[in-house]
């Protein structure tokens, strides 16, 4: 700080483009959520609300002892993320009034602003209180927010446990109440089927929305195209798979948005959403870039080597059976040539599982053709949130490391009102670090923290800035974007199963 300037201040100030921050947070204010929550549900909502095991408070944890931890497998809930050594920045996290009064310390121009506890809204199990606890959540921010919307933008939240939920808050929250962004649950914990009535609690599956979902999501993907908003995902996956420590968060938060990100990333491919959709974008939130690096050329690679055209070189029926019974007659030693004979137990892994034939193409979804269709049914629909800290961002502009030459979309957030951040102050700082430390040009940076974002963001609707203090800049990124995009348009394949 000098002469009562933030260094995020004197960055913006040097900088000849805005920086826009798609991925900042409040941290609700939860009486004034609870007033919503009431209004819309009754009393019980909020004191179920509170309860719920799978919220945002985990008193259950902390009424279980160390042992009843571990017997139920109690997973060790997010503790303290909010920081709170500076309380002027406390403040700021729930007031929008004070978040907009103090974005120029932090060097940002428009922040889209992201829940804290809606996060674990969008994945309660109770149908009831799920799609109440978003509705309040959507008209209290579309509330409090309304004044400050020349810089401030809050998004929507919207449930996706059926498509119906989602098409109901799609057009209340954005159809009705106007708002501008959304964020989707990333997946839905769903119960297994086979699973027997006592161990449903336990035994379930994830549904990821887009490949060998329960529902057809379709009508979703079409009410964000009809309503002009673009989904995002930023779904919290501590708790599953691997990162369910009883007593260590940090184990279980450490690339936990990486991994529902991925998650829903892949199942969007496969399920060849972009195909069907070509105009809409995907963004996924606070999981960097460097998951999706390592996707993008494992898909190049998995095509390469395991797409329908390759298939020769796996398939049993290449195998040249004279020359294979002469190779173990002779270095078959005991389990030589008589081990091929016909009425012999065969071998699984030499001879192959029983495939049909007709279910082999598993990239016919996503209409992936040629390697070069990975431009506009990954690299053009897709976007990724990181964290200004965060080196490996540099990987999203390294055309070396990805297939085709391929820039990836990493988009800026600051994460404001998270732990990660400890003073907001240095949002603009952090992020042109990568900048200082030779890690990204000034060109990368501007797609980075402004151009990036806006495309996303105006993709579909370009009257998104309209009114803000950035829409003459963002209007020309957007001409531009126009008529000259990013990547090949997406080819027009006819839709092949669900």
């Amino acid at each position: 700080m000098k002469n009562g300037v933030s260094r995020s201040q004197e960055i913006r100030e040097r900088l000849s483009h805005p920086i826009v921050d798609a991925d900042g947070h409040t941290a609700e204010f939860e009486p004034a959520f609870f007033d919503y929550l009431k209004a819309i549900a009754g009393a019980s909502a909020v004191e179920r609300f509170k309860a719920s095991e799978n919220g945002p408070f985990a008193y259950r944890w902390h009424k279980l002892s160390v042992d009843e931890r571990h017997r139920q497998r109690a997973i060790r809930p997010h503790w303290w993320v909010h920081p709170t050594k500076n309380t002027l920045d406390r403040a700021t996290s729930s007031l929008p009034k004070l978040q907009h009064r103090r974005l120029d310390e932090m060097g940002i121009d428009f922040a889209v602003i992201y829940p804290s506890m809606g996060l674990f809204a969008l994945h309660l199990g109770d149908d009831e209180l799920r799609r109440a606890s978003c509705r309040a959540y959507n008209d209290l921010n579309s509330d409090i927010y309304r004044e400050y919307s020349d810089r401030l933008t809050p998004v929507a939240i919207i449930p996706m446990h059926t498509p119906e939920e989602a098409i109901a808050e799609l057009e209340h929250a954005v159809g009705k109440r106007g708002m501008k962004a959304i964020v989707m649950a990333a997946f839905v914990r769903r119960p297994i089927a086979a699973a027997s009535a006592e161990s449903r609690r336990y035994a379930s599956w994830l549904d990821t929305l887009a490949l060998d979902s329960e529902y057809d999501y379709d009508p979703v993907w079409a009410k964000c195209v009809e309503l002009k908003v673009s989904p995002s995902f930023h779904s919290p996956s501590a708790g599953i798979g691997f990162r369910t420590s009883t007593s260590n968060f940090m184990y279980n938060h450490i690339g936990h948005f990486a991994a529902s990100s991925e998650a829903i990333c892949k199942s969007l491919f496969f399920g060849g959403v972009p195909r069907r959709f070509p105009a809409l974008r995907f963004c996924f939130l606070e999981g960097g870039i460097a998951w999706a690096c390592t996707l993008l050329n494992d898909l190049a690679s998995h095509w390469e080597k395991h797409g329908v055209q390759a298939l020769e070189n796996v398939d049993p029926a290449s195998l040249d059976h004279a020359l294979l019974r002469e190779l173990f007659a002779k270095y078959g030693e005991q389990y030589g040539e008589h081990r091929l004979n016909p009425e012999s137990e065969r071998s699984q892994l030499l001879w192959g599982s029983p495939e049909n034939a007709g279910e082999l193409d598993e990239w016919a979804r996503c209409g992936l053709k040629r390697k070069d269709d990975l431009h506009a049914l990954f690299a053009a629909p897709f976007y990724f949130g990181c964290e200004g800290d965060d080196r490996m961002t540099a990987l999203a502009f390294d055309k070396r490391m990805n297939p085709l030459g391929c820039k990836l979309n990493a988009i800026y957030g600051s994460d404001i009102g998270h732990f990660d951040l400890p003073d907001m102050r240095d949002a603009a700082k952090e992020a042109y670090e990568l900048v200082e430390n030779g890690l990204i040009n000034e060109e990368d940076f501007r797609d980075f923290v402004f151009v990036n974002p806006v495309k996303f963001l105006g993709a579909l609707n370009d009257r998104f800035f309209k009114n803000t203090c950035v829409e003459h800049e963002a209007d020309k990124v957007l001409v531009a974007n126009r008529s000259h995009p990013t990547g090949a348009r997406a080819p027009a394949f006819p839709r092949s199963g669900g």
